[in-house]
């Protein structure tokens, strides 16, 4: 990962944890006021996902759900990846609180060899606004 994305990762995350909009002493029930529409919630059943071993050149792909546990229509906005050959696939549309949905990712194996990790960085209107996936894969070089 670059340092400036990391960098920009870290950044991103010290501003999400000082915007809460809460005031010391308050407690959560006085946060909601008449005509608030509340906050998605982005909660990921895993952050990372591991391919073993695999060949040079092969393409693996994995799924990444997620559920909506706020009280807002959830709508990923992008979602960019470390690496040309790790493409993420994602729908547009909102997740109303309480559905689901996910984040497709597909790993290039051709011309890699080695230990690979990858990291792919999904920003959104939730709480989190941006979470960081991981996969991984040892890429085994094919037999010449």
């Amino acid at each position: 990962m670059s340092k400036s994305l990391a960098f920009n990762i870290l950044l991103m995350a010290i501003l999400a944890a000082g915007c809460t909009g809460r005031k010391g002493g308050e407690n959560k029930s006085s946060d909601t006021q008449p005509g608030d529409t509340g906050k998605a919630v982005i909660t990921f059943a895993t952050l990372e996902h591991d391919f073993g071993r695999i060949k040079e050149g092969e393409k693996v792909g994995c799924i990444f759900t997620f559920t909506n546990t706020g009280t807002a229509n959830l709508i990923v906005n992008n979602a960019t990846t470390s690496c040309g050959c790790t493409v993420p696939k994602y729908d547009r549309k909102p997740i109303v609180p309480g559905a689901s949905g996910s984040i497709e990712v597909v790993f290039d194996a051709s011309g890699r060899n080695g230990m690979q990790t990858k990291s792919i960085t999904v920003q959104s209107n939730a709480v989190p606004p941006v979470n960081l996936l991981q996969i991984r894969a040892e890429v085994i070089p094919n037999d010449k």
